[in-house]
């Protein structure tokens, strides 16, 4: 190979590597915009007198499968009975 292929496949990736870089930089921007919503809401909702600790677990439960959820339901509720708690 060349030099001049060498040098020419280099700055193409080193291109290549600035764009990703710029995409990243510019997602990290609108994800500390976004974070910064998720705040503003949660302080709303807290103003609200609503309970941010329980909004952010529905927010968890809501994400997961039902049939999954069900089976943590199960297990979750076979612990606190072997510890008394239920």
């Amino acid at each position: 190979m060349a030099d001049s292929e060498v040098t020419s496949a280099e700055g193409v990736a080193a291109d290549e590597l600035k764009q990703f870089i710029e995409r990243l930089e510019r997602l990290e921007e609108e994800k500390a915009g976004i974070m910064g919503d998720i705040k503003e809401v949660f302080a709303e909702l807290k103003g609200r007198g609503f309970d941010a600790k329980a909004v952010r677990e529905i927010l968890k439960i809501r994400k997961q499968d039902h049939a999954e959820r069900q089976e943590l339901d199960a297990i979750l509720e076979l612990y606190m009975q072997a510890l008394g708690m239920v």
